[in-house]
């Protein structure tokens, strides 16, 4: 036993002697190179770019959120850092910082003592020796060459430079725990503050992270860094850099105000989460495009000044989470009344069918305690069940649940409601909020910009305008609402319908597009045809390259109620042309982009303005003169249509005209709002990811999305000056007309009349012959009947002969007057397809 305790001795000192001697031979090699060979390590190190997260501003220069990948990084100068952090990084790390030259033999001798009694194995890297690992050597090999090399680069470091740059970098680069590297991001996270208001005892918080975030953090483990804590603090006092008092203070004022809520944040990504998900995504995929995918935006640090507004994003994000709750409640009350429906009225009745006839497939008994079970289960058993799979390595069960988690996935597109907000500035295109889904951490799916669903009747408008155009139709133009059966170009019927089958009649097209009629929208798509309708629609969609593709653009009579595929940011983009004087809005996310020497690299919208005028683009899509009628036209709906009880559900505007539209699509499977005022244009939608179900005919364009889209304009319009929509200066006329004809009126015309604006030279020239008609059937009626029945004492006024006339609400004297409930039922329900 005690032979080899001296063999085991022999060994120690010899590898003593070994490590003695190798360090001695790696300082005099230091020397004899440092004085033969000048490298410039002074410039070595400046061209070297720690990784450094790309940084997202909104339009005011508030952060949005940062991008990064492993490593999270701000770079700030030492001169700007308390002094009391500087000495507790060299109280714990490297005391004899300030006097030696980048190896201190005072801790070299200090290891080896520590090794040869036992004690424990401890390094002497200083804090130069540190940097230069970093930079030259492989810091994760434990080697004599690794230590020769470290030494060698860290006397040409203290010879390149000062004290303070040798501290600057190393305080800039090392890593602090949690994904943070630098000080300033290690401050930011665990403090929430800069790292230049960091105070005593955080200073000896952030210094321990270094000897190891996982035992020491304050986050997960906050007894073991408070030990630690004190360890550094008294270091602090002995060395003469504060004062026991100092030192005490800032120890209680930490822990008195620590959060313990805060335990197991994982990393500085999860406790740092954008402000604006979807939006910071949306930016960071354009900024691939934008440099071509030649640059790590995780890492080069770049400032990405963007076009989002934080305050007017986060007043969708409160209005759309609201939304989103109310709305699925309501779905989930729909589907369960639909359900306790059939369970009460029909089960038994098909069970009894079954029975009688022997019609074993039919039996649907149990039905309800059926969907009880299933939600049970994948709510509930099936999460179970894959969490002891993978506990006990079960292959077979952990298959099984697998499939059941992707059957819960179609299972939940096919029942949460779920939707999308986008806003533009009309004359700029820049987005101004974007809410791309109920939870971007669950689904990293943007709605907003790349769902491609049907925007039913929300597109009337678009082909309207071409119709307005042509100079064929006029808002006065009188159509008729009634069942018309309609033939395509290869001779195809179609026969559409309106809201529970209603009918109006002789209507003005003014009136048809407020109230969002079918049968008199089909006619003017049909009097237009469908070359000028796809034109004008994809060109206002941004979809212009698209308009012989038919997935888009069906050249049908459904194209006119919305049977086609498009995202709510074409269509924000659509209608935003209308208040843009008839000019294209393209829509943009992101100003400039500096890089980490803050030199402007990109500006896409200053390249863009650029590129249109040396190409000479014409973005005129229509006439500023149709664009005001079509204003004009949309205002109406707000006034007295589809979104009239929406306006007074938020109690009016105060002030700030608004224009819309609103759409559901087929068998109400989705519900659309898009209108603008004369600043912003948003579009709100609801529906589901996977089509198939419907919502109900109690969530339509008007009472689903109409209330938010309300709610929400009027919140981001509260501050803004009250102006009205440009009206151009010429090119338009305003003409009395006959309410019911929209022809010039007559003295016959009992019915009323009203102002109506054309485009100059389409305003009507002919007078309404209508009532003089009616007058002189009247009178042939009474004569036939006193003829013919011989009945002399009949009364000589006219027979108020029964015919579909617009209602009395629309009257100049009675524009605030109530609804009939058959009016209010119509607004409400947004007349699309089957339904507005």
């Amino acid at each position: 036993m005690v032979s080899d305790k001296k063999k085991l001795q022999k060994i120690k000192i010899i590898l003593i002697l070994c490590i003695i001697l190798a360090v001695a031979l790696g300082v005099i090699l230091g020397k004899t190179l440092s004085a033969i060979r000048n490298i410039d390590i002074r410039a070595d190190l400046q061209d070297y770019e720690p990784a450094l997260p790309t940084q997202i501003l909104d339009r005011n220069g508030n952060l949005i959120t940062e991008l990064f990948s492993d490593e999270k990084r701000e770079i700030v100068p030492v001169e700007e850092l308390p002094k009391h952090l500087i000495f507790a990084l060299v109280s714990r790390e490297d005391a004899d910082f300030f006097h030696h030259n980048g190896l201190s033999f005072k801790q070299f001798f200090r290891s080896l003592y520590n090794i040869v009694a036992g004690n424990y194995f401890s390094g002497f890297s200083t804090l130069t020796m540190q940097v230069a690992g970093a930079h030259y050597a492989d810091r994760s090999v434990i080697s004599v060459m690794r230590k020769i090399k470290e030494v060698w680069y860290a006397f040409q470091i203290e010879k390149a430079l000062t004290k303070n740059e040798i501290l600057e970098i190393y305080l800039n680069e090392v890593y602090f725990g949690h994904g943070n590297y630098g000080v300033e991001s290690a401050s930011q996270f665990y403090f929430g503050h800069s790292a230049r208001e960091i105070t005593l005892a955080e200073s000896a918080i952030l210094v321990i992270q270094l000897a190891s975030p996982a035992k020491y953090s304050p986050i997960n483990h906050p007894e073991e860094a408070r030990s630690r804590q004190i360890d550094v603090l008294d270091a602090m006092v002995e060395l003469g850099y504060c004062t026991r008092e100092d030192a005490d203070y800032s120890f209680n004022e930490y822990w008195d105000n620590y959060d313990y809520s805060r335990s197991n944040i994982a990393s500085a990504y999860t406790g740092n989460d954008s402000r604006a998900p979807y939006f910071s995504e949306y930016v960071r995929l354009q900024l691939n495009d934008m440099l071509f995918g030649a640059v790590d935006v995780n890492k080069d640090g770049y400032v990405v000044h963007t076009t989002l507004d934080l305050d007017i994003q986060d007043s969708a994000q409160k209005i759309m989470d609201k939304a989103f709750r109310e709305i699925n409640q309501k779905y989930q009350a729909y589907t369960k009344r639909r359900y306790n429906n059939v369970n009460d009225n029909y089960i038994d009745l098909v069970n009894l069918l079954s029975l009688t006839f022997n019609l074993k497939d039919i039996r649907v008994s149990g039905s309800k305690q059926k969907s009880v079970a299933t939600s049970t289960y994948f709510d509930s058993v099936n999460p179970t069940l894959y969490m002891l799979s993978s506990m006990f390595g079960l292959s077979e069960l952990n298959n099984t649940t697998t499939t059941g988690f992707k059957k819960n996935k179609t299972r939940n597109e096919k029942t949460t409601v779920e939707g999308a907000l986008i806003t533009l500035e009309n004359n700029t295109g820049r987005i101004l909020s974007m809410i791309g889904g109920s939870d971007f951490k669950t689904k990293q799916y943007n709605r907003a910009v790349d769902a491609k669903v049907q925007p039913g009747s929300s597109i009337k408008p678009l082909y309207y305008s071409a119709a307005i155009s042509s100079g064929k139709f006029t808002p006065a133009t009188r159509l008729y609402d009634g069942p018309v059966v309609f033939f395509d170009e290869s001779g195809n019927p179609y026969e559409p319908q309106n809201y529970l089958g209603d009918w109006e009649g002789s209507v003005l097209l003014r009136y048809a597009l407020a109230t969002s009629m079918n049968v008199p929208s089909i006619q003017v798509l049909e009097g237009i045809g469908f070359d000028a309708a796809i034109e004008r629609i994809s060109r206002m969609t941004g979809l212009y390259d698209k308009r012989n593709d038919e997935e888009y653009f069906p050249r049908g009579f459904t194209l006119g109620l919305g049977v086609t595929a498009l995202a709510p940011i074409n269509m924000a983009r659509a209608f935003a042309t209308f208040p843009n004087q008839g000019k294209e809005v393209e829509p943009i996310a992101i100003i400039s982009v500096e890089d980490r020497e803050g030199n402007i690299i990109l500006e896409p919208e200053r390249d863009r303005l650029r590129e249109k005028q040396k190409n000479k683009y014409d973005d005129q899509i229509m006439s500023p003169q149709v664009a005001y009628i079509m204003t004009d036209m949309l205002q109406s709906t707000v006034q007295y249509g589809t979104l009239a009880n929406r306006r007074r559900f938020v109690h009016g505007f105060d002030g700030m005209p608004m224009a819309g539209k609103t759409g559901t699509t087929q068998n109400w499977q989705a519900a659309w709002t898009v209108g603008f005022s004369p600043y912003y244009t948003t579009a709100v939608w609801f529906g589901f990811d996977r089509m198939g179900n419907s919502l109900g005919r109690d969530l339509t364009g008007a009472t689903a999305a109409g209330p938010y889209w309300a709610l929400y304009m009027k919140e981001i319009h509260k501050d803004l000056e009250r102006k009205q929509f440009p009206e151009p200066d010429s090119g338009l006329v305003r003409v009395r007309v006959c309410r019911k004809s929209g022809l010039l009126p007559t003295n016959d015309c009992n019915e009323g009349t009203k102002e109506e604006i054309f485009l100059a030279g389409t305003e009507p020239k002919k007078t309404c012959d209508i009532h003089k008609f009616e007058k002189q059937r009247d009178e042939e009626l009474l004569q036939r009947l006193q003829n013919n029945l011989l009945i002399e004492d009949l009364p000589t006024n006219n027979f108020d002969i029964p015919d579909l006339e617009l209602p009395d609400f629309l009257n100049d004297d009675n524009n605030n007057k109530t609804k009939t409930n058959k009016e209010e039922e119509q607004a409400d329900s947004g007349f699309n397809p089957y339904l507005d």
